[in-house]
């Protein structure tokens, strides 16, 4: 095993295109179909063994919740449970907000997995890892595979699809404002998909916003109307498609060329990134 280096990371954000529940389960989640979309908004995730107990320091953008309850540490911990781990510490810069529908947390999750399987050399197989990953949640699956994928069941039955934006503009803005998952969902009506996204790269941009929606923005728009509001500025401003992300509250737009977005947001954080 070996024991002596660090190992460095970028966790990078996703955003959903389309998002529809589908149905709920008997144990207790929902099925959804979804294309997870990796976008390079990072965090930093660094893991150095350690002579002292394993802990996790964090830097920059504040999670909010019990420190010890964090991913990363609940990853290290199911590896422990398994194999011959040592203790670490754990050094996590956060540049991808939390509750935004981005994925941060589960991005570090599966992160951290990797991490720990290269540099203790457990020799864990991808397919061993997603399983892993779907055990701290429901998108952590995703961050394995980390290309364009058409998502069904909880997230974790994963169909690559051909879907290049390279070129487009991406422009991510975060409101201040937490939306919980679990009164997200209670709030869906679970109904057959609008659209079969299996076909999303053929589908022409421009029909994009008249045939994908995200399920949660219903509820999400009423409870906080303002989420609405930055979906049309974007669409103004030029955007040829915008949603949220997730079940929020985050909320993107995709522009052919760059926007300006120096105005519409106030002091709202916002990501402009060209993919």
């Amino acid at each position: 095993m070996m024991q002596g280096f660090f190992m460095l990371s970028f966790p990078n954000a996703k955003i959903n295109i389309g998002l529809y529940v589908t149905s709920r389960r008997k144990d207790g989640y929902h099925n959804l179909e979804t294309v997870f979309f990796p976008v390079p908004v990072h965090d930093i995730l660094e893991v150095v063994p350690a002579n002292k107990a394993t802990k996790l320091d964090t830097s920059g953008i504040s999670i909010p919740g019990n420190p010890e309850s964090n991913l990363v540490l609940k990853a290290w911990k199911l590896l422990k449970d398994d194999h011959k781990l040592p203790d670490v510490k754990i050094n996590l810069h956060k540049g991808i907000p939390a509750g935004a529908g981005l994925g941060g947390g589960s991005a570090d999750a599966a992160c951290c997995l990797m991490n720990l399987n290269k540099q203790f050399e457990l020799g864990l197989s991808d397919n061993q890892l997603l399983k892993y990953a779907l055990m701290l949640g429901s998108d952590c699956p995703f961050f394995i595979k980390n290309k364009p994928v058409f998502a069904t069941g909880r997230g974790e039955i994963m169909q690559e699809i051909p879907l290049n934006l390279s070129g487009n503009y991406l422009a991510i803005i975060h409101p201040d404002i937490h939306i919980n998952t679990g009164s997200a969902f209670a709030r869906i009506h679970p109904q057959k998909a609008g659209f079969d996204l299996r076909s999303l790269a053929d589908l022409p941009k421009n029909n994009w916003k008249d045939s994908l929606s995200n399920d949660f923005e219903l509820y999400a728009f009423e409870a906080h109307p303002v989420l609405e509001e930055i979906k049309h500025t974007l669409l103004d401003a030029g955007a040829w498609y915008a949603q949220m992300s997730g079940s929020g509250s985050s909320v993107y737009g995709l522009f052919e060329n760059q926007p300006d977005l120096r105005s519409g947001f106030g002091s709202m954080p916002s990501e402009l990134i060209k993919l």
